[in-house]
């Protein structure tokens, strides 16, 4: 049975905000609870709250899987600090837990001072955080030395009696492979053009864990309303954001504003809209690419909590009912 996780958006909502939106998809019934881990939003007038803080009190609240989508491992967080911290959420919510790690986007790492690499150093430096939090995860005692991180006879000291698992995002073959080496999942977007390419990769390289496959979504009670309030998402469906050394929320907006429209913004990158039924067949054509996790990132700040509770009263009864339900 596919699993469908809720994720609140460090980009738009505060702490306090997205606690309440977890209780509310909880009730709903999600399975799970996941964030994205952002620290700058796509847009001018965004947020950028903390991932694990949201993570340590949302866990209070909810009772199935708890974790990020994605954090990036390549530059401002450091991976022992990564593995510390998702071990003491282990510890906290026994069994639950999962690192979802990717590669990262300059809008994150540029203003904290990384000069931004190209996407196969990207790849190389996700392989070696990756390797280091494992290490530190089964116990070791790790020197090594990556250029962009050290760590000398670094252990982890409090352990929790579970490994935290990991998933990791891939949008290409090479990010693909690395998940299938370290990753308990691979993680990517629910696009039918292109997740079959990459989980094929995935599954070819070895690859035998979770296919987590994600999308944005807003249901609302009006079709206009749910764009204009998810409109400055746009720019978040450009591949170059992930490649390319652009970290102006403003140009992120620009950008968005002038490539993507709306047919292609709510229709076919994102689920947004005001027929629950759209939602319905969206997510069985995810489940059909062979999705074992559906992550859905409420995005729009026009009644969150109704467009949770939308999906609790129509969608998610309907999917479970139905076929791969």
């Amino acid at each position: 049975m596919t699993q469908f996780w809720f994720a609140a958006a460090t980009e738009e909502f505060t702490p306090s905000e997205m606690v309440e939106q977890a209780k509310a998809a909880t009730a709903a019934g999600f399975d799970g609870i996941a964030s994205s881990d952002h620290f700058a939003p796509w847009w001018p007038e965004g947020r950028a709250s903390s991932a694990w803080v949201f993570l340590g009190a949302a866990g209070q609240h909810t009772t199935g899987p708890l974790g990020t989508s994605v954090t990036p491992i390549v530059h401002h967080y450091h991976p022992g600090v990564v593995a510390q911290t998702f071990m003491s959420l282990e510890d906290l919510y026994p069994g639950r837990v999962f690192l979802g790690a990717g590669s990262g986007e300059a809008v994150n790492e540029v203003p904290l001072g990384l000069d931004w690499p190209s996407p196969g150093e990207k790849i190389e430096r996700l392989d070696q955080g990756l390797e280091a939090i494992r290490r530190l995860w089964d116990g070791e005692t790790v020197t090594m030395d990556a250029g962009w991180f050290a760590l000398k006879e670094a252990k982890l000291y409090t352990r929790a009696k579970s490994r935290p698992k990991l998933h990791v995002s891939a949008f290409g073959p090479q990010a693909a492979a690395v998940a299938a080496k370290h990753g308990d999942g691979l993680w990517t977007l629910g696009d039918p053009e292109q997740a079959p390419e990459i989980i094929e990769a995935y599954r070819s390289a070895g690859g035998t864990g979770e296919i987590i496959l994600h999308s944005g979504f807003h249901l609302s009670d009006d079709e206009e309303k749910a764009i204009a309030s998810t409109r400055k998402w746009k720019g978040t469906q450009l591949p170059e954001l992930y490649t390319d050394d652009i970290h102006d929320p403003a140009e992120i907006e620009r950008l968005g504003a002038e490539k993507v429209s709306d047919e292609e913004f709510a229709k076919e990158g994102f689920i947004i809209g005001d027929d629950p039924s759209e939602h319905v067949d969206r997510l069985r054509e995810m489940e059909g690419l062979g999705a074992t996790v559906i992550c859905l990132q409420l995005i729009g700040n026009a009644d969150p909590i109704g467009s949770i509770r939308r999906y609790g009263e129509t969608v998610l009864p309907t999917l479970r009912d139905g076929p791969g339900g």
